[in-house]
């Protein structure tokens, strides 16, 4: 009995799909997830990168994969798996939004093996990571970001409306108050501004001024407000 012929013993001779169909498709949804996660390591910009993510993309490709074998075009099955799969529930936040394209398109390539669409699989794997390679190494729809968070804490008793007016008309372009906020049992004020710095400005030397007037307190500039909670 060859290798073949045992995988196929091993089967319910009732389904559609053998021991081969099996080890195709896990194996071929497993190494199609490698690329995937290979392309999500070296494209990945930030500080928060996750090897367990990368982890559970190969793992959610492999079970997408045997789940769609499992139901193949049997409706039953189809809506059974949907009433076993709803009570389960998610509630980790993602911290960047291109983390939900991988998570669909792990899926996609796990659903693609399951039905046997394996010509489908590879070539959408290879034209899409080689895609958002793409997108990485030419740095494609990249802006210059120029709005930034200025957070100043100043005693309650300055006048933060006019003290600041100086070193603001030096170095920004504009500015627009977002938040105010009292700190350190109500001693102190901290005011959260929306600033573009003026080109060419100093920005230690902005960050100076405003110390010089805010009793020496806590000042910081931050760079990239879409990414910062106010």
């Amino acid at each position: 009995m060859t290798f073949t012929d045992l995988l196929t013993s091993l089967g319910d001779p009732t389904a559609t799909f053998t021991g081969l169909d099996i080890l195709l498709t896990t194996v071929l949804s497993f190494v199609l997830a490698m690329l995937i996660g290979w392309i999500y390591m070296i494209t990945y910009r930030g500080i928060s990168y996750s090897q367990s993510y990368v982890h559970t993309l190969i793992i959610m490709s492999m079970v997408v994969a045997v789940i769609m074998l499992i139901i193949g075009s049997n409706i039953a099955r189809a809506f059974s798996l949907v009433g076993a799969l709803s009570i389960i529930r998610f509630r980790n936040a993602m911290k960047e939004t291109r983390d939900v394209g991988f998570i669909f398109l792990a899926m996609a390539i796990g659903m693609a093996c399951g039905t046997r669409f394996y010509l489908v699989a590879v070539t959408s794997t290879v034209i899409i990571c080689g895609l958002i390679w793409a997108l990485y190494r030419f740095d494609l729809f990249a802006k210059e970001i120029t709005e930034r968070l200025l957070k100043i804490r100043l005693p309650g008793d300055i006048p933060y409306e006019t003290i600041f007016e100086a070193p603001f008309a030096q170095h920004l372009r504009r500015y627009n108050l977002v938040a105010m906020e009292s700190v350190q049992a109500g001693t102190l004020l901290e005011l959260v501004y929306s600033v573009e710095m003026k080109p060419g400005s100093d920005a230690q030397a902005f960050l100076n001024a405003l110390r010089a007037l805010n009793d020496n307190n806590k000042v910081a500039l931050i760079t990239g407000r879409q990414e910062v909670d106010v």
